[in-house]
């Protein structure tokens, strides 16, 4: 499907949504389209590595998007948007259960270009008066641990700990996701597919299309790519993976479609105004013609 024999790069987490999306092209099961040469890494290594234009294809945060978009484009297939599926402020079992408690604390996030942390800026805005202490950045797995040894007042959370942070004794603060489809009535942005503008309009075209026939594929015989998925995901049980690709693999994986861009659009429209991210162009953010 691609229009090049030349194998592209790629870099995205070794998270259960991700693995299983990409299973089929990365085994060579898309037919007519070249296997790409795959890196795993957390969403913070991503986001910085489409910042310094490293590969070719990468898994980024919506919330990254402002800073890439004029070198990479923005694929409408692949990526991770959904409801109920929001990151969560979690905190410790003697912590308050006000929000605005947070003021002045300590709170651990996955990544400051995160969607996640732009998602938490915009509710600590109106729910923790007087604003919040130091922001610590770390990978998302040292994130409860953290919490729940005291290192960090409150953390920020994404992917499975939604349904494994009660092993760590912990609580649900707030979920960003609730709040923001609250707010909107909109999905929740949260994981973006982009690939360099350079590719040209027809490659790019030929990869949407290959990404998202590797996502059928996934959807259409999920037992093939179990052992890809389980051998990348971190010490996590079956079950939860399962939940995992449930909850992020979903419609607007397949096409972003209608509301998935007013989504994207509302997140980013939201972040500029409130000067958080640099503000975007509605033709950046369209698909290459």
């Amino acid at each position: 499907m691609t229009s090049s024999s030349r194998a592209l790069s790629i870099a995205f987490s070794p998270c259960p949504n991700d693995t299983f999306v990409f299973h089929a092209w990365a085994s060579g099961l898309v037919a007519g389209a070249v296997p790409p040469e795959v890196t795993f890494a957390d969403i913070d290594v991503t986001n910085g590595q489409a910042e310094r234009g490293e590969l070719d294809i990468l898994k980024i945060s919506y919330a990254q998007l402002p800073w890439v978009l004029d070198e990479y484009a923005l694929l409408p297939t692949g990526g991770a948007l959904g409801r109920g599926c929001g990151p969560l402020v979690l905190v410790g079992p003697d912590a308050s259960p006000e929000p605005a408690a947070l003021r002045g604390r300590t709170v651990a996030v996955p990544s400051e270009r995160s969607t996640a942390y732009l998602l938490f800026r915009l509710w600590a805005a109106e729910a923790v008066p007087g604003g919040l202490g130091d922001i610590v950045v770390m990978p998302f797995h040292e994130i409860m641990p953290a919490v729940r040894d005291g290192k960090v007042d409150a953390g920020l959370v994404i992917h499975e700990a939604r349904f494994t942070y009660q092993n760590y004794g912990l609580r649900c603060l707030a979920d960003m996701g609730e709040a923001w489809e609250s707010a909107t009535g909109l999905p929740i942005p949260l994981g973006a597919i982009i690939a360099r503008r350079a590719l040209g309009a027809e490659r790019l075209a030929a990869l949407t299309d290959t990404i998202r026939a590797s996502v059928r594929a996934a959807w259409a015989e999920p037992a093939l790519s179990r052992d890809y998925v389980m051998s990348h995901a971190q010490e996590m049980d079956p079950s939860v993976a399962d939940r995992h690709i449930a909850l992020y693999v979903n419609e607007f994986t397949e096409d972003l479609g209608e509301a998935g861009y007013a989504a994207i659009r509302a997140l980013l429209t939201r972040a500029a105004a409130a000067g958080l991210t640099p503000p975007v162009s509605d033709d950046l953010l369209a698909f290459p013609a």
